[in-house]
């Protein structure tokens, strides 16, 4: 992996888990560290001690070797078998006419060349190395005063066992140690990032719509700070939204009478329209218009007001969709053939008359916009409930297909300007109306072509 590779892929891991990663690899150094000081300590320590007692043990046996030589004694053989220190240990006498050996037997081949060339130099030497599979030390002095040379083999097994186990040991704890690390990292990011999550649990829910979330007080001089800017800049922006809303509803409420007066004589004066000149008919057909889209968008405005002050908590009722669905269509004079319904599409807990609303808002747009409701289907959508609301219009662009929920929003017929374009509040009273039930709702393509506009809402609790 290259290094931009690497460093992508160490920037997708969450912080919490670098952290963690961090104290393992912090841990693991600092073992390793300590692991390499401690091997090198410990062997070289028991190494030395070895070495000295056999270099006293070698200076021994090599006196009686060469007081044995000087007397030109007979019983060379069986001296060297007596002085051999265990079963594992070798000992062999380099002379003029050959070698001797006793102990365990090994080929004196095997010995290094340096290691004897050394002593028939006169100059003792000592070497590790590994004799027919057992490790040793061999200690090689010069002997008497015809270039003999006398060796020993000490044999290393046990302490090869204990370096061997010093160093599982010493890798085992260095790998516990970084795994600990590693949860240590893990637990401490947790405990030290539990103000954050809380602060994007809350930050969440603002952004769901629930303004009167706050941060609990915080003792922490760290975090307290953090804790209030949050909980003023939420009360600020409470009091602001609720001002506008406020405002909005108070302009609705006002814009009603005077409207419905104005509807009124409009209708009164259509009646008359065949008395009126051509232009006078023109501009009464347009103030028409302008008045029946500006009546719907007034009714839209006391909808999103009355859905803001509204607890959905208090009117949720147990909801059969079917035959909402059912009834919706049978008072809007549409054929029932239409309607797709799964039996097992589960309850759903929610307020009637805002799904009632719901439907019949993406109704409206597949009327106004789609070239009217060719299907509709009810189904199960794992744990929720599934509506769909196919039209045989020509689709929703992919860059339009989050924007036409917002508010006043119209796509393509933003620039229009009739009864049959809408107020453009429409699908956003759907969308606020689905996100506080808990739903989502978005729009795909339908396949034949035309748009498919998809509601789930969560099942009711049993």
């Amino acid at each position: 992996m290259t290094r931009a590779g690497f460093g992508a892929a160490l920037r997708r891991l969450s912080l919490r888990w670098r952290v963690a990663g961090a104290f393992g690899l912090g841990l693991a150094v600092v073992m390793t560290v300590l692991g390499v000081a401690t091997w090198n300590l410990t062997t070289g320590y028991m190494l030395d001690q070895r070495e000295q007692s056999t270099l006293r043990q070698s200076e021994v046996n090599v006196g009686l070797v060469d007081k044995a030589l000087a007397e030109h004694s007979d019983n060379l053989t069986e001296l060297l078998t007596g002085l051999a220190s265990g079963p594992d240990s070798s000992i062999l006498l380099s002379r003029p006419d050959g070698w001797l050996t006793s102990g365990r037997q090994i080929e004196p081949g095997i010995i290094p060349a340096a290691l004897v060339t050394s002593a028939r130099d006169g100059v003792a030497a000592r070497q590790r190395f590994t004799a027919d599979g057992i490790p040793v030390l061999a200690i090689a002095t010069p002997v008497g005063s015809g270039g003999s040379v006398y060796v020993e083999l000490y044999p290393l097994l046990e302490l090869d066992r204990t370096f061997r186990y010093l160093s599982i040991l010493l890798t085992a704890g260095t790998v516990v140690a970084s795994l600990f690390g590693v949860l240590l990292g893990a637990w401490t990011t947790k405990r030290a990032l539990r103000p954050l999550t809380a602060l994007r649990g809350a930050a969440a829910r603002v952004a769901r719509g629930d303004l009167t979330t706050r941060l609990p007080h915080q003792d922490d001089p760290d975090l307290a700070p953090l804790a209030t800017s949050f909980n003023t800049t939420t009360e600020q922006l409470e009091q602001r939204v609720r001002r506008d809303k406020r405002f909005a509803a108070d302009v609705s409420h006002e814009l009603r009478s005077p409207l419905t007066t104005m509807v009124n004589v409009t209708q009164v004066m259509t009646r008359r329209q065949d008395t009126m000149d051509p232009t006078a008919r023109k501009a009464l057909g347009l103030l028409d218009a302008e008045l029946h889209r500006f009546q719907g968008m007034v009714v839209d405005l006391l909808e999103i007001s009355r859905a803001d002050q509204d607890d959905i908590t208090e009117t949720a009722e147990l909801v059969d969709l079917d035959d909402l669905l059912r009834n919706i269509l049978d008072s809007r004079g549409t054929s029932a053939s239409i309607l797709d319904s799964d039996p097992d599409t589960p309850l759903v807990s929610a307020d009637r008359r805002r799904i009632d609303r719901v439907v019949t808002n993406l109704l409206d747009n597949a009327d106004r916009y789609g070239g009217g409701a060719v299907a509709v289907a009810l189904r199960r959508s794992g744990v929720n409930a599934r509506i769909e609301v196919d039209d045989a219009g020509s689709g929703v662009p992919p860059a339009l297909r989050e924007r036409i929920f917002e508010r006043f929003a119209r796509g393509l017929h933003a620039g229009r300007r009739d009864r049959d374009t809408g107020s453009g509040l429409g699908l956003a009273i759907v969308a606020d109306h689905v996100h506080r039930h808990g739903g989502t709702v978005w729009v795909e393509d339908r396949p034949g072509g035309g748009a498919r506009f998809v509601v789930e809402l969560p099942e009711a609790a049993t």
